[in-house]
């Protein structure tokens, strides 16, 4: 991909080595969102354990799978992450079985049940075929409100028009705040879709065949 630098402002994917200290943003960054709080149960003392297991067994999935996980530096501090997947990378619903064993043993049955239930309802209600989903994106909260996240989702942009199996990609958000964020950037609602108490809209941004 081509790297973008920006008043020391770097955006690349990232290395092995990185991927704890990009958890722990996506931790920070998604420890109230609703869905997550709902699905690893905020009410209960384990609630943080869990979340933070969940994260790190994601990034790891995704790792392991070659999916794209790219990082905004600054300097050379990583300020902010976000995670691509492939439809056809086989990290849907039907996961394979040693990171289901791994969910199993740090978030439990239920979460682990909900987040594959998840993924399998946002699956059938895309409207493409062979897309991307954009599965974090995040700033430190230390550097949020700063307009930052918009050079994490243009290297997304980038990513996914210059991938020419691709017909898009595709993000669920729970917090209608964000909405205006994606919107600005040609995402388009899609549906509406509940998981338990908790709504959230699925939008799309189909790939731009033009882009160079």
């Amino acid at each position: 991909m081509s790297v973008e630098q920006l008043n020391h402002l770097l955006v690349r994917e990232l290395e092995g080595q990185e991927l704890n200290v990009a958890a722990s943003i996506l931790y920070q960054s998604y420890h109230d969102d609703p869905l997550f709080m709902t699905i690893f149960q905020a009410e209960k003392a384990d609630y943080e354990k869990k979340l933070r297991a969940a994260i790190r067994e994601e990034l790891s999935a995704f790792w392991q799978s070659s999916q794209t996980i790219i990082g905004l530096f600054q300097a050379e501090q990583l300020i902010g992450a976000a995670c691509l997947v492939k439809a056809t990378s086989g990290l849907g619903g039907h996961r394979y079985w040693h990171w289901r064993l791994k969910m199993l043993l740090t978030a439990g049955y239920v979460s682990t049940r909900q987040l594959l239930e998840k993924e399998e309802r946002i699956h059938a209600a895309m409207p493409a075929k062979d897309y991307h989903m954009l599965a974090f994106i995040a700033v430190s909260p230390r550097h949020q409100q700063l307009g930052l996240g918009h050079h994490l989702l243009r290297a997304v942009d980038q990513l996914v028009d210059q991938d020419s199996e691709s017909s898009g990609v595709g993000v669920f958000v729970t917090l209608e705040k964000y909405l205006p964020f994606f919107g600005g950037d040609a995402y388009q609602s899609v549906t509406e879709l509940s998981f338990n108490a908790v709504q959230g809209k699925l939008l799309f941004r189909p790939r731009q065949s033009g882009a160079a």
